[in-house]
């Protein structure tokens, strides 16, 4: 069931398909037949269907898992989302019911994917239950003290630059920029830095040095405050840059940094987990061996058996709700957008 926030009712083939499916698992374990009592503290129910209770829960599950709001977020009762995402839940009951009247949850591919169902819902459970009590604020706030403890903060600076074609008239402006000559005047009349030229060849803002090319890297890497640097060779001709400011950069703050820190530990807790589980079982893969390409690395004669890559490799059997990518743990930099690099006019 895909679509828009708002609207009229949606149905899609392949959604649909699959929300029976949930419901049918549902049914098989024998929950909700008619139980008055609560999935959830302080849920409401919001209809009932052939003696079969929908709640509040429910429909809120529902709209998480289209997308239409958020893990967490409100859904407003009296809302026109509400009372869409209702009927549709209702529906799913009605199909669930008739699939089960016509014997359909007896097949074997339907039992097939019921239990798939199952196990997906039960693996997403242990999941959700091992992040929430892994990524509490104090478990933040604790990475976020260590991580700040170990940062280190560059420098950052101001400067401005003037590039011109040739060496030897960097030199020439140079000499006169030594000689008292405005630097704003001359990277007006003389910067090929189109980017630059208009504001004094200001780069615009503080900078560090990580975000610049190479070779403003080097040449300004022990520059102090008030030194003329160059000219040196960059792309688009030469440069002259002086460095009007230099400070310390501030650390990111914890809000900033809150995003990396919870996928850290997100996935920190989950690769924990199925290292555990994976170490108590036994994992078997019968896949076919792969075709060796012509020109194809060799793995080193001191690789491990086969065996045991297979069990470090091989992908878990039910896999539990996506995971972020492997991280490593959060390094407390600000970003900060590049300065533009020099342009020809």
């Amino acid at each position: 069931m895909t679509g828009s926030k708002q609207g009229g009712r949606r149905f899609g083939l392949l959604p649909l398909i699959a929300v029976i499916a949930m419901s049918l698992a549902v049914a098989a374990c024998g929950q909700n037949k008619g139980s008055e009592k609560p999935p959830e503290a302080g849920d409401t129910a919001v209809a009932r269907v052939d003696g079969r209770t929908v709640w509040v829960s429910d429909v809120k599950r529902e709209a998480v898992a289209q997308g239409l709001i958020g893990e967490g977020e409100p859904l407003d009762l009296q809302s026109d989302l509400f009372r869409q995402v209702l009927q549709e839940v209702i529906d799913q009951k009605l199909l669930a019911a008739e699939a089960i009247k016509r014997k359909l949850d007896k097949d074997p591919l339907a039992q097939q994917r019921l239990a798939a169902a199952r196990e997906r819902i039960l693996s997403d459970m242990l999941v959700e239950g091992v992040v929430e009590k892994a990524v509490t604020q104090s478990a933040i706030n604790d990475l976020y003290q260590e991580q700040l403890r170990l940062a280190r903060n560059s420098d950052e600076l101001k400067a401005r630059q003037i590039v011109v074609a040739t060496q030897a008239q960097g030199e020439e402006i140079k000499k006169l920029l030594t000689a008292g000559a405005s630097f704003d005047a001359l990277a007006m009349q003389r910067s090929s830095d189109s980017a630059t030229r208009f504001n004094g060849g200001d780069f615009g803002g503080y900078f560090t040095l990580d975000v610049m090319p190479e070779p403003y890297q080097v040449a300004l890497k022990e520059a102090k405050v008030g030194d003329l640097i160059g000219p040196f060779a960059v792309d688009g001709g030469f440069a002259l840059v002086r460095v009007d400011e230099k400070r310390q950069e501030d650390p990111i703050t914890l809000d900033a940094a809150r995003p990396q820190i919870v996928r850290f530990l997100t996935y920190d807790k989950v690769r924990d987990l199925l290292e555990r589980l994976r170490a108590g079982a036994k994992v078997e893969t019968f896949l076919p061996k792969s075709p060796e390409l012509p020109g194809a690395p060799q793995e080193p004669a001191s690789a491990p058996p086969k065996d045991v890559q297979d069990k470090v490799n091989a992908p878990p059997a039910a896999a539990p709700p996506p995971v972020p990518a492997p991280v490593a743990k959060p390094t407390l930099t600000p970003a900060k957008p590049a300065p533009a690099p020099a342009k020809k006019k």
